[in-house]
């Protein structure tokens, strides 16, 4: 989501009344603030409300996937920036680098607001030394009931069902899918155990893959607006996005009782960052519950991360609760293990 600059207006109000009052703040009077998030995933007048209450200009810079954002650290491309949004399998890799500073919490009192989930959840920096939650979420399974005839089972053993072959696709990403194998399983969704790993795969290759269309991570939402899927393994904003309000009512979005993989997006500070103090105050900004609603209403996300923010939203109508991730496992980074996964993806996603 590409920042419009919205003060234009504001400037010109300044000028006609020429009055100091005015205008409390002027743009920029205490500096800037840079920030690298994923596209599409800071609300426009969130900025605008914090560059006008603090006087910090926001500038910001985009990327598509953690591989892409950590590739530039790692190579340099971090510097200049103050607060990096990396989800928590990369901010584990990073705490581990040295790459993130330390945050000061007495200027963060907002913490305070932070879901008790989260802390459970958040293994890989469970006292936010490094790291403050942006958002929790997950991914899960969306059925169109108006094209489904019977009852189903609200589980991952969906996709072993021949009724819906040919009319169903699977997320392109190993941890994901893998991680929904191992759940279904009754397995650790982060697990290095080889037996269960090839069990999963084993699953996912005669159970599922015979009954998909394909691995998609990118077209699911329009793919299954159109109608060309009936089931998708799919992040519930983006089949929502597709499709109008009105008919929301015919989806059945559902993250499985078994649970499946959930992420936690943070907020990093980079070491050798400029602006660390207007960092804190970004941080601490958004964490404000009044402020934290204004972020999830722009995405009709649910309130899964801050405790306080519920009273303030406008919307109250959510893909899934808080609750609904209890039996999820967060992504955790996997070091040298990751290669078992590696290994049987290849046999999942290339092998006939």
């Amino acid at each position: 989501m590409k920042r419009f600059v919205k003060f234009f207006w504001v400037f010109l109000v300044c000028i006609l009344v020429l009055s100091s009052t005015a205008c409390t703040r002027k743009s920029g009077e205490n500096g800037k603030l840079y920030l690298y998030n994923w596209t599409y995933y800071t609300p426009d007048n969130l900025v605008a409300k914090f560059e006008e209450e603090t006087g910090i200009d926001v500038i910001i810079d985009n990327f598509a996937s953690n591989e892409e954002m950590f590739a530039k650290v790692m190579a340099g491309g971090n510097k200049g920036y103050d607060i990096l949004f990396p989800s928590s399998d990369y901010t584990q890799i990073m705490i581990k680098l040295g790459l993130l500073a330390e945050l000061d919490h007495e200027k963060l009192p907002n913490l305070s607001h932070i879901a008790p989930l989260i802390r459970e959840k958040a293994t890989y920096d469970p006292h936010f030394s490094y790291a403050v939650p942006y958002f929790m979420g997950s991914s899960g399974i969306a059925v169109n009931t108006e094209r489904v005839e019977g009852a189903y089972e609200r589980s991952w053993a969906i996709f072993s069902d021949p009724r819906f072959a040919g009319r169903m696709s699977l997320l392109d990403d190993m941890r994901e899918v893998m991680g929904a194998a191992l759940k279904h399983l009754g397995f650790e969704g982060n697990t290095t155990d080889e037996e269960q790993l090839t069990m999963a795969a084993e699953l996912i290759n005669t159970s599922w893959k015979p009954n998909i269309v394909k691995f998609d991570s990118e077209s699911f939402g329009k793919a299954f607006s159109r109608g060309e899927f009936v089931v998708v393994h799919a992040y519930p904003e983006n089949v929502f996005a597709e499709i109008p309000s009105e008919n929301w009512s015919s989806i059945d979005f559902f993250i499985p009782e078994e649970g499946g993989m959930m992420y936690i997006d943070n907020m990093v500070i980079p070491v050798g960052a400029d602006n660390i103090e207007n960092a804190h105050t970004f941080i601490n900004f958004i964490h404000d519950p009044k402020n934290y609603a204004l972020f999830l209403d722009a995405f009709g996300f649910p309130p899964t991360t801050n405790t306080g923010a519920a009273q303030y939203m406008k919307n109250s109508d959510f893909f899934f609760s808080v609750e609904d991730l209890a039996h999820s496992d967060n992504i955790q980074d996997l070091g040298p293990d990751l290669e078992i996964y590696n290994q049987l993806w290849q046999t999942v996603r290339y092998e006939h």
